[in-house]
This record gives structure tokens, C-alpha cells and sequence, in this order.
């Protein structure tokens, strides 16, 4: 076979979809193999260039590819759309990335490492356990409703709604017992989600930039954790605004004509990431408000200028481009002259 210079492949569960070209950009292979038969030609094959779509097995098959001695790159799957011709297939997707990871200005996804995807999943378990608790917090306040017991809002509120259910025996035994059989569900997922984060405060203790990240006002040690959990490689960002980009926290351009027009935030990029940023900065806002905080004199004079939400998310995007800065030089956060809170 014909020197192969770069090879794009097209992953599934089984069957995986080949496309290489040799030096003068020409197709020389299309291949169609299974699990096995892929591992077998990858060995045997010369190191070259691997692209591979960015998603859940990819980074798997970029350190197996590696330890062969090939160099791998993965693409975000929205880089490589443009590229697919005509009808989409598994030789097209292919094709497709061979393609796309031979311009220039294309951006690829570093690959993480077993350790790095395992921390990962701690903070998707969290997140999913928090979802459920949720759901089911929901759904006791909405049957306690229907029988006339209400609770204020907050989580904190359930176990005392729960303890009156048990109490009051103007509902029906049945009505009581279901309610219980849901009381015992809530305890055992708040048990679960308070094991899951003692282990990510253990990680988060541990690590020497999470530490630093987590003096950041309104980031703390969940904001920390999932700040250098989820950033792919901070020095890949030219800047703290590109970093922000990613994040989604700058507006949208619809500039054209020379005319600027920016609408709201991208929403590009991790949304759990984005989220806690968010809803840290909204904490720090709710202090400053309260008279409880210090706050800077930019942030004083947004909050005089703009809504709240607004200077929420203006606070998140500053926080993003202070936590990309420390992780890049190894820097320890300094807190700006601040003045007392909203006068």
C-alpha cells in the first residue's frame, strides 16, 4: 500500500470507517474493519496522522493509537460538519475529517487521559444525582400540595415537609406510605450526592490549581474542580477572551456592512461549566446587594447601570478570564481594591 500520510476514522461500537490520503492528496485508502481487525492494522501500520470525531470513545482509542506510536487529533464534531459531502455515511464522516484536519486554522481537542476522564465522571455523577433529587423534591412538594401541605422553597424544607406528612393523620394511610416510600428514596440520593462531593472536595484539596482557582470570589471548590476538570489545555487559548468564547460567555455577532450588532451570550460550549459560573457570580451578587459583600468599583457601577442578570453573566465571563489567567502562569489570585457594598 501507498504511503499514507494522514488517516481520518469514523468510530462506532463495532465497525469503524477508514480514509487516508498519501503526500499528494489523493485517496489511496477506504477501508471498513472491525474492533479486532482495526487494532491489527494500526499496529502493523507506520506512525501517521489519526483524526477522529471528538465524543465518547474517542479519547479510549486516541491513547490506544498513541501508545502505536501515531499522532492523533481530535476534532469537534461542529468543525467537521462543513466538511461532509452530499449524503452523510460512515465513508462520507471519513472523508470528512481527513479533510478537515489538514487546514490550518482548524482546532482540535486535546486527549485526556484515563485519570482525567474518571475525575470526569465524578462531576457527571454529581450533576445527575442533583437532577434527581430534584425530580423527586418536586414531585413530593407537588402530591403534599394536592392534600394541602405546602413548604417554603429550598431543599432544606423536604425532610420538614416529610416529617409533617409522617405526623398528620388527616391524610390517607395510603397517601402517608407512598409519600414515606419517596421520603426513603430523597434520604438514600441525599446520602449518595454527599459522598459523591466529600470526594470531589478530596480532589479538589488535592489538586495544587484547584486550590488557587477556588479563591476566586464566586468560583469555589465545585467551580474549581470542574474549571480544571473540563478546560481542555488553557494555554491552547490565545487569550482570556478566547477562553470566555469557549465558555460561550461573549455575545453573539451579527455584525455585517461595517454595522457591529451583538446579541446575547453564544451559549457555546460546556453548559455545567457555564452554569456554575453563572450561579456563582449571581451569589456573589446577591452579598454585594444584601450589604454583605465588598465588591469592586467596576461591579459597583454595572449594578447601577445594568439589570442584574445582565451583570451576572458580565461577572462570570470576568471570572472565567481571571481563573484562565491563573491556570495558564500558576499565579495566586489577588483581590482588587473593593469598596464597601452598594454604599
Amino acid at each position: 500500500m501507498e504511503r499514507v500520510i494522514r488517516i481520518g476514522m469514523d468510530t462506532s461500537k463495532h465497525v469503524f470507517q477508514l480514509h487516508g490520503v498519501n503526500a499528494a492528496e489523493e485517496p489511496v485508502l477506504r477501508k471498513t474493519l472491525r474492533r479486532k481487525e482495526l487494532i491489527k492494522f494500526f499496529e502493523k501500520l507506520p506512525p501517521t496522522v489519526i483524526g477522529i470525531e471528538a465524543c465518547g470513545g474517542a479519547h479510549y482509542w486516541g491513547r490506544l493509537l498513541q501508545s502505536f506510536g501515531h499522532d492523533v487529533k481530535l476534532l469537534p464534531p461542529q468543525y467537521v460538519k462543513p466538511y461532509v459531502k452530499r449524503s452523510k455515511n460512515d465513508a462520507s464522516d471519513a472523508e470528512a475529517l481527513c479533510e478537515a484536519m489538514s487546514r490550518p486554522t482548524m482546532r482540535f481537542v486535546p486527549v485526556k487521559t484515563a485519570d482525567q476522564q474518571a475525575a470526569l465522571m465524578l462531576v457527571g455523577l454529581r450533576e445527575r444525582l442533583i437532577r434527581y433529587r430534584t425530580q423527586l423534591a418536586n414531585a413530593i412538594r407537588s402530591y403534599a400540595a394536592e392534600f394541602g401541605l405546602s413548604a417554603a422553597q429550598g431543599v432544606c424544607r423536604i425532610e420538614p415537609l416529610l416529617d409533617r406528612i409522617a405526623t398528620d393523620k388527616s391524610l390517607p394511610a395510603l397517601a402517608r406510605d407512598l409519600l414515606a416510600v419517596q421520603g426513603k428514596e430523597y434520604a438514600q440520593l441525599q446520602t449518595q450526592l454527599e459522598g459523591v462531593e466529600a470526594r470531589l472536595l478530596a480532589w479538589q484539596r488535592a489538586d495544587s490549581c484547584s486550590r488557587r482557582l477556588a479563591q476566586i470570589p464566586g468560583v469555589g471548590p465545585i467551580g474549581a474542580s470542574m474549571l480544571v476538570m473540563k478546560t481542555p489545555a488553557p494555554d491552547r487559548f490565545r487569550s482570556a477572551r478566547h477562553f470566555a468564547a469557549w465558555l460561550g460567555l461573549t455575545p453573539r455577532d451579527h455584525s455585517t456592512a461595517g454595522k457591529v450588532r451583538l446579541g446575547g451570550i453564544t451559549r457555546a460550549g460546556d453548559e455545567a461549566l457555564r452554569s456554575v459560573l453563572v450561579l456563582g457570580a449571581t451569589a456573589v451578587l446577591r452579598q454585594v446587594r444584601n450589604g454583605r459583600g465588598f465588591a469592586s468599583p467596576w461591579l459597583i457601577q454595572m449594578l447601577k447601570r445594568k439589570p442584574p442578570k445582565l451583570v451576572a453573566v458580565a461577572l462570570a465571563n470576568k471570572m472565567a478570564r481571571i481563573a484562565w489567567k491563573l491556570m495558564v502562569t500558576g499565579e495566586v489570585y489577588r483581590r482588587e481594591p473593593v469598596l464597601s457594598a452598594m454604599g
